[in-house]
């Protein structure tokens, strides 16, 4: 339990919510409701296990704060309890509930035990791919998807990790549940386009037979499809998309846009998005905050194949 102040208010309150939820308990010491509800928010922030971390603010003491937000919510009384996460307020509720009622409200927007346990899950993972223990990430990942088969962080981690080492059975296994879904995230689609890259490398012809034939023809799409296919597989991905773009700039439409859709399906996987820093732009007097996905440092060569595409289609 943390107590607030206008001091460390964004440290303690708006910084803190960015790495988990954090509920103010506006209160005064002469509230009877406040002095009823402190003790069940302090049992449940133990019950909790810290999945989400109870903050104090002395509406005596910090009068401004507590009548800014008692404005936000449309409230005068205390106590008054305030969900941060995020680094912004996005719920509250007024008055000395009962326990079971703190608890349905807490359960909307705090993690569960079993998510908690699968975020934990993601970050051994990415430790040990960074130390080079693909089968130990594997294994965190995979749990991660038993937890919470809708993770698509951990689906696709997991399809990158086995497709980096070449276990194209077990990625086809692990992409198989979401194979049919209409709104499948770009990035597993990317995956779904690398494993069949993987699996047409299997039985494809020699790269020098295929370029030979290329030679002799060059609007030979099939032939231009499985040279790329090989590339794609190989980790060759500019060589890979030289090949789709020769396609695409001949004929769109090919195959049902095939080659314009695995050109796209590269692009996603050489991009370097990465989550935002936490680090929180705020304001004391108005108390926003907004979390948010940061791109990836520019990357010169994907940026120029996105020219090529765009060049190539429009």
């Amino acid at each position: 339990m943390q107590n607030i102040s206008r001091q460390n208010l964004e440290a303690d309150l708006i910084e803190a919510s960015v790495q988990q939820p954090v509920l103010l308990d506006i209160w005064a010491p002469w509230c009877g409701p406040c002095k009823a509800l402190g003790p069940v928010l302090e049992r449940l922030e133990q019950a909790y296990a810290g999945r989400f971390k109870l903050a104090k603010l002395n509406s005596d003491d910090e009068p401004e704060v507590a009548g800014q937000l008692s404005q936000m919510f449309g409230v005068r009384s205390i106590p008054l309890c305030v969900l941060f996460k995020g680094g912004q307020p996005v719920d509250g509720f007024v008055g000395a509930l009962p326990e079971s009622e703190i608890r349905a409200f807490l359960d909307k927007h705090v993690a569960s035990a079993d998510e908690v346990d699968a975020e934990e899950d993601l970050e051994e993972a990415g430790a040990l791919l960074a130390d080079g223990d693909t089968a130990g990430a594997v294994e965190k990942l995979q749990e991660a998807l038993a937890i919470n088969p809708g993770n698509d962080n951990a689906r696709y981690d997991c399809l990158r990790a086995l497709l980096g080492a070449g276990r194209i059975a077990e990625a086809r296994a692990a992409y198989a549940p979401v194979a049919s879904n209409p709104m499948l995230d770009a990035r597993l689609v990317a995956c779904g386009h690398w494993i069949a890259a993987f699996e047409r490398a299997v039985d494809a012809r020699p790269v020098a037979a295929l370029e030979a034939i290329l030679t002799l023809d060059k609007r030979d799409f099939d032939v231009r499809f499985e040279l790329a296919q090989i590339h794609f597989a190989a980790h060759r991905f500019t060589q890979a998309m030289d090949e789709l773009l020769e396609i695409i700039m001949r004929d769109k439409t090919w195959n049902h846009e095939l080659a314009r859709k695995t050109y796209i399906a590269i692009l996603e996987l050489m991009n370097k998005a990465k989550p935002a820093s936490g680090t929180p732009s705020s304001s004391k007097s108005t108390l926003e905050m907004t979390g948010r996905m940061a791109a990836g440092p520019a990357d010169p060569v994907v940026d120029s194949y996105r020219r090529k595409l765009s060049m190539a289609v429009f």
